[in-house]
Parts: C-alpha cells; structure tokens; sequence
C-alpha cells in the first residue's frame, strides 16, 4: 500500500477481487456506501448521548455528524442521477465483527470504539483512493474528494482515542490487536458484497450492469 496517513493502522491493502465487484456493481456499492455514512452519522450521535459529559467528544462528533450526513444524501442524489433508489440492505460482518472485540468497563469501551471508529474511516480512504481511477469521471472525483474528508474523519477518531486512554503503550498495543482483526476480515471469504466486505466469493456481487464507463450523471 502506498504510504498515507491511514495506512499506519491498515495491514493489508483491498483485494483486487473486490474492487473488481465494486467496479461491476456500482448499483449495489452505492446502495451500501449510503447505508455507511449513515451508520456513521449514526456512531457519531449515539458517541455524543453516552459521552455527554466529555466535551471534546461533543465537539468532534457533533461536527462529523453533520458531515456524514451531508455525504449520504450526496450519495442519494449519485444514486437517483442513476434512476436508482437506496433500499434496505443486509450489512457484511465487518463492523460487527470489529465491535466484538470492544472491551466494556471504561475507559477501555471509549478508547476501543473510537479505535474501531479510525479503522472504518481508514478502510473507506483506502477504498476510495483505490475505486477512484477505476470509476467514471464524475464518480472517481467525488470518491477522490472523499478521501480528504475521511481522512479527516480517521484522524480525529485516533486523536481522541490518545487522549481517552492515557497510556501509550496501552494504545499502541489495541489498534494493533484490532488492526490485525480487521485485516482478518477483509482478506476472509465473503458472500455478501457490501462497502465493508471480505474476498467476494463469485456470487457476492451482481452481474456486470452498471460498470463506471456507462455512468456519466453529474455527481452533486
């Protein structure tokens, strides 16, 4: 992997697989990249009622909140541009599988959610930056300014874990532990192609329908 912020955390770049999937279904990864910046909107809000006696998390969050919300309905309107429409979906057990490992006394449940809040940030600057050259015109610059703002977005997520948890090498030693589970689950087989996914397996993704070159909507 190319040497960006994110990728510190991240021990293994997306599987060629599956950005061939995401290329062949675009229909389906956007329903599903709506669904995440929902969800996180979503983790930023529900971060801001557990903690609201810690103002540097009602700060941050409140912010990226906001932000997250602004890019799903940006992806809502990728999708209608299309003639598509966002629907229920199924999540793969990426974000599950990285919340199991939570710990549940505090301080130790905030540190391991805002860890876990950095990887998945991490993981969609290292797809976006991956899908970008690989999309149509108008979808590759959006997904390219994605970047920056996920970027963004993995970098407060970190800082606030730093400064919730006290001891460094106690930091040091759980983005590693959860760093290597989220690798585990990126590289494990898949059957359900989402944003998140694993390795997908040959009926994960739809058929090639909706390939980047056909798509030549303007993005909001």
């Amino acid at each position: 992997m190319t040497e960006q912020p994110w990728n510190q955390v991240l021990r293994c770049a997306t599987p060629e697989s599956w950005l061939d999937a995401a290329e062949a279904d675009l229909e389906l990864l956007l329903v599903d990249h709506a669904h995440c910046e929902r969800k996180a909107a979503s983790s930023a809000l529900s971060l801001m009622y557990r903690y609201a006696d810690l103002i540097d998390i009602q700060q941050h969050m409140s912010r990226l909140a906001r932000e997250e919300l602004r890019h799903f309905e940006q992806v809502l309107g990728l999708l209608a541009a299309r003639g598509w429409s966002f629907r229920k979906l199924n999540p793969s057990g990426y974000a599950a599988g990285l919340h199991a490992q939570v710990r549940r006394d505090e301080p130790g449940r905030l540190v391991d959610t805002l860890i876990v809040g950095a990887l998945i940030e991490a993981r969609s600057c290292e797809r976006f930056a991956a899908l970008a050259p690989r999309l149509g015109q108008d979808l590759g610059r959006y997904y390219h300014r994605l970047c920056g703002a996920e970027a963004r977005h993995f970098e407060q997520y970190l800082g606030l874990a730093a400064a919730h948890c006290g001891d460094g090498a106690d930091l040091d030693s759980r983005i590693a532990m959860f760093s290597a589970q989220e690798a585990a689950l990126i590289q494990q087989p898949d059957s359900r192609f989402r944003f998140h996914s694993g390795v997908p397996l040959p009926a994960a993704a739809g058929p090639c329908r909706h390939r980047a070159s056909l798509v030549t909507a303007e993005s909001p």
